[in-house]
């Protein structure tokens, strides 16, 4: 069995700081975390793999190249291949667009497995 985990690198909910002018998420010096509900996702990916050994996981990020060091994080739990999407292009996309680039991405590693 494959299992795909989509995740995201988020800003450590305990320091979060907001631009009192323009009302946005101040991102600088405030430190990244893997978001807690993709860690659970992992988890549990872990214990399917743990149960039939053939199992491989695979977890895809989309985000700027400090998202690196949270698929760093999940191979270092439990992935067994990573991949980041990034690109300019993809900067300010909202959730639909980037839910849709990571199905297309998805995509196209599994028809390439197939070749």
């Amino acid at each position: 069995m494959n299992i795909c985990v989509c995740v995201k690198q988020v800003p450590d909910t305990t320091e979060i700081k907001i631009d009192p002018v323009k009302h946005t998420l101040i991102r600088e010096g405030v430190p990244s975390i893997v978001n807690p509900y993709d860690t659970y996702a992992l988890e549990n990916a872990a214990r399917i793999k743990d149960a039939d050994k053939e199992t491989k996981i695979v977890v895809i990020s989309m985000g700027p190249e400090q998202a690196k060091a949270a698929l760093k994080e999940c191979l270092a739990i439990a992935a067994d291949k990573a991949y980041l999407i990034s690109d300019k292009v993809f900067g300010g996309s909202d959730t639909l667009a980037t839910s849709y680039i990571l199905s297309e991405s998805i995509k196209y590693r599994r028809n390439r497995r197939k070749v």
